[in-house]
């Protein structure tokens, strides 16, 4: 069990916690949610022992063990990478390195023998004769080959380096499990095996995520970060959504009753007032009025953004066509004579891997003329792309967001207007005149949409739009692409929103690609079960 006990954080005059009592105990998954800036990995930072509350205190029960998923993925690049995830459990490692020490010593004492015996022991205790093996199971299942096992840290890519930060995390078993954005870089199919691992964990998880979908499979309780306090609900993602919503809902219809009824007894009391038969019945109506008391509804400090594609024209018959493509880099093969063609009002997700999905969409937007095969775009198609990385459109830029925006104008657009589509996307009066070089990941990705948005496209090509944003961005993303009545093409590692836009599902492999006229969870019902038949012949 871990626990605060009225801890306060506060920079400079801005509370960000105010005495916070919360309990989080054995056996429960607990997702942190909260508006962007509501605290929640300073949270986990307080709950590390990172950071220092201002006030108050962090109890852990004695003899328990904490792990954390570390975010500095250049700390480790000295180390070979089942090295690196045994480190996790951290006396297992302190044993291991003691007992090579002595095992090394060439004056071995009887002192040293004694000291040797008890760690022996205490290794033993700690099972870490299947350290080694644990260690391997771990990043196997999140994707990491063994071929790669025994390589050093700083050989691996971002990506790669961010699966044996969450083996290291969740290596030995720990009692109090602490997982920031873990699911942030992971493929869909490494997201499916850490659910998985975290619904049998049995010990204690607390979890920051944007992913709807894996809150709602993993988390047993969520809680909210709002207005500087935590309050702990039963239940997941969309039960807390759910509840909520009906909250204020009863508390709104709370108030119109009782608006309702002031304005009777007020009626009353200004007609008969002064009729003395009818002033002992005033005065107790004015006794009611004094006593009615509203619902104080206080506003939550979420903000959710206007999102909505509008197309200046319907596709026509032919969207895309896709004949031959093959494109390789650096010896692998990403895409392998793969040819398609996209239909009208086709939602189409492309999943795999990450590298293949990236590559494609370069190709088919121009960006990258290094290929082969042929790319065809029907001639009523206007596209509008949301590239993985947007840094190109913000670094170096000196403008303000309105000038910014009015880049991707013809010029002739008012500043109310262009100040109008930043509005829908939270950015408004003094928020409109950032500078966009200074702007966080989270509020490039508006801005793009923003640009998106404005351009009238039927055709919408995304990679990846739901890194850095809050649940509520994306919720709004979310909703605004379900109502988008043209095509888009994505990729996306968020589940719920894959399966909640797409008709289609397009997978591109070594041999080539796998093609469902399905959602997403119809598609992985079916590599479910080429797994399962692979398995049987095998």
């Amino acid at each position: 069990m871990i626990s605060t006990q009225n801890v306060s954080l506060r920079y400079g005059d801005r509370a960000l916690f105010e005495n916070v009592s919360v309990k989080f105990t054995e056996g429960n998954c607990y997702g942190i949610i909260g508006a962007n800036g509501a605290g929640k990995s300073t949270f986990l930072k307080i709950l590390a022992g990172e950071i220092e509350p201002n006030k108050g205190e962090v109890i852990i029960d004695a003899n328990q063990r904490l792990s954390v998923l570390k975010q500095d993925h250049f700390a480790y690049d000295d180390k070979k990478v089942v090295e690196t995830v045994i480190m996790g459990n951290k006396r297992l490692y302190e044993i291991m390195q003691e007992k090579e020490k002595l095992y090394a010593k060439e004056d071995f004492t009887d002192d040293d023998g004694i000291l040797l015996g008890e760690l022996e022991g205490e290794f033993a205790g700690m099972d870490g004769w299947n350290a080694e093996a644990d260690a391997e199971t771990l990043l196997n299942g999140l994707g990491i080959s063994s071929h790669y096992h025994d390589l050093y840290m700083k050989d691996l890519d971002g990506n790669q380096k961010v699966k044996v930060l969450l083996a290291q995390a969740l290596f030995g078993d720990p009692d109090i499990l602490l997982l920031d954005e873990p699911t942030n870089h992971l493929d869909l199919k490494s997201i499916r095996w850490l659910e998985n691992f975290l619904l049998n964990f049995k010990n204690t998880v607390i979890v920051v995520s944007h992913d709807r979908h894996f809150l709602n499979k993993v988390c047993t309780h969520i809680a909210d970060i709002d207005y500087s306090r935590i309050q702990l609900y039963v239940g997941n993602y969309d039960f807390w959504y759910e509840y909520s919503q009906m909250q204020l809902q009863q508390a709104k219809d709370q108030n119109k009753k009782a608006e309702a009824k002031k304005k009777e007894l007020e009626e009353f009391i200004a007609r008969f007032s002064a009729n003395a038969s009818k002033a002992k019945q005033a005065t107790s109506r004015k006794k009611l009025l004094d006593n009615l008391e509203m619902v104080d509804i206080k506003p939550s400090l979420r903000r959710y953004p206007f999102i909505g594609f509008k197309p200046a024209r319907e596709v026509g018959n032919i969207v895309l066509n896709v004949e031959g493509l093959s494109k390789t880099v650096d010896g692998q093969k990403l895409l392998n004579n793969v040819s398609f063609s996209i239909q009208p009002k086709e939602k189409v997700a492309f999943v795999g891997d990450d590298k293949a999905t990236e590559a494609f969409f370069k190709i088919i937007m121009g960006e990258d003329e290094d290929y082969e095969g042929e790319i065809t775009w029907g001639v009523t198609t206007s596209r509008s792309y949301f590239p993985k990385d947007n840094s190109a459109f913000f670094n170096d830029c000196e403008l303000n967001l309105v000038d910014w925006l009015r880049q991707f104008t013809d010029g002739n657009v008012y500043e109310q207007d262009l100040r109008g589509w930043l509005g829908r996307m939270l950015f408004s009066g003094e928020e409109a005149l950032k500078k966009a070089n200074v702007l966080s990941g989270g509020e490039k990705v508006r801005c793009m949409l923003a640009k998106m948005m404005m351009e009238d496209a039927n055709v919408l090509v995304l990679d990846e739009p739901t890194n850095h944003l809050d649940l509520e961005s994306i919720q709004a993303l979310n909703q605004g692409l379900i109502a988008f009545k043209e095509n888009i093409l994505f990729t996306s590692h968020d589940h719920q929103f894959v399966q909640t836009i797409a008709n289609r599902i397009i997978e591109f492999n070594e041999d080539g690609m796998i093609d469902r006229l399905s959602t997403y969870d119809e598609y992985l019902d079916y590599k479910d079960s080429l797994e399962n038949q692979k398995g049987l012949l095998e």
